[in-house]
């Protein structure tokens, strides 16, 4: 399968998110949009804060080296998280990890919105 079409159309393509990335549980990249960097400690952290969401609540969630300020979880084990104006929406799915970024001139829930709603389409397909 090629996970590449949602990042650019699903996720990038609505104008609701700035960056995107699609990973496996496992924390190996799918697909992500081409400015968009996120280390592999990153992700493992990302990866356990769904499980857990004690370590990001007190140190923050490292995303492209940038610490952002964890706000919430959500249905699913959703984690949201803020820099400043912008932020990410990450959700996860039976298969992967779906993280969305919204910039400084976009609305977080417009972001959310998107984002969740791919992750309730892939696991509606088993995903």
């Amino acid at each position: 399968m090629s996970w590449q079409p949602y990042v650019d159309g699903n996720l990038i393509g609505t104008g609701k998110v700035a960056k995107a990335a699609i990973f496996g549980r496992d924390g190996s990249l799918w697909a992500t949009s081409n400015n968009f960097s996120i280390g592999a400690a990153e992700v493992h952290t990302l990866i356990k804060a769904f499980e857990d969401t004690n370590d990001i609540q007190a140190n923050g969630l490292y995303l492209e080296g940038k610490k952002y300020f964890y706000l919430r979880s959500g249905d699913n084990n959703s984690i949201y998280a803020r820099l400043g104006a912008s932020g990410v929406t990450c959700v996860p799915t039976n298969q992967a990890i779906l993280i969305g970024q919204y910039a400084e001139n976009m609305q977080a829930g417009d972001c959310t919105v998107v984002v969740e709603a791919l992750g309730d389409y892939l696991r509606g397909q088993g995903y």
